[in-house]
């Protein structure tokens, strides 16, 4: 079984380091062992249970794993080449021109992260979301218990510089204010990142945070575009 190894992390370092298309033709077979096959290992370990958490999920490897190299024409920094990660993330159609909720495995040499929410939410989706907070839903419910009752997953996402609910306790305020939204996990655990168990535990805590990706999703069936 092909799973990440300290040459993994190596590989992403001194690739970023090097920053040099011929430095990564050189290494392209390491890319290969210790980037991509872990990788497309993990996401064929992992979609059984991804399925059964929506079973629309896309999980064509090729389509659930992110590219090392930038698109130029849409970074910020336009002098390094590649990045200092790889990720994948499991949800529906990408094509569509706004972002859909999906849950997401992100490696660096630094350490590791995952969780479930948007990349980048859409102003409507969000809208949807607030409605039903304000509405005291039963999925909002849900989600909220299931976050308050957790202690891995930080809530996370960009605020409102001015509040817009003030008269709102705090446990509310906190889906109301946010301009976005998701739920990550960081880790350093480097044992449980070289071990065959990653995909396993991954799908675990994915499946102990649905009721907050049913509420996304909930929210998107309401949007109007």
């Amino acid at each position: 079984m092909t799973t990440f190894c300290q040459r993994t992390l190596d590989f992403l370092y001194f690739n970023n380091k090097h920053n040099s298309k011929a430095w990564y033709a050189e290494h392209k077979e390491d890319f290969k062992q210790y980037l991509y096959a872990p990788f497309c290992n993990l996401v064929t370990q992992m979609t059984p249970d991804m399925l059964r958490i929506d079973s629309d999920f896309i999980v064509e490897p090729k389509s659930v794993i992110s590219r090392l190299y930038k698109d130029l024409r849409f970074a910020k920094d336009k002098t390094s080449l590649y990045r200092d990660c790889m990720w994948l993330t499991f949800m529906r159609d990408k094509n569509q021109m706004y972002g859909l909720p999906g849950y997401f495995f992100e490696l660096s040499p630094y350490g590791f992260r995952y969780g479930c929410g948007y990349y980048c939410a859409d102003s409507k989706s969000m809208a949807s979301m607030r409605n039903l907070v304000l509405a005291n839903s039963k999925s909002f419910q849900k989600a909220k218990e299931c976050f308050e009752n957790q202690d891995i997953f930080e809530f996370v996402g960009e605020t409102y510089k001015k509040p817009h609910y003030p008269d709102y306790p705090q446990d509310i305020s906190l889906w109301l204010e946010k301009k976005d939204m998701c739920f990550i996990a960081k880790s350093h655990d480097i044992d449980l990142l070289f071990s065959a168990d990653l995909a396993k535990t991954l799908c675990e805590q994915f499946e102990t945070i649905k009721p907050l990706y049913d509420f996304m999703m909930l929210a998107e069936s309401m949007t109007e575009r």
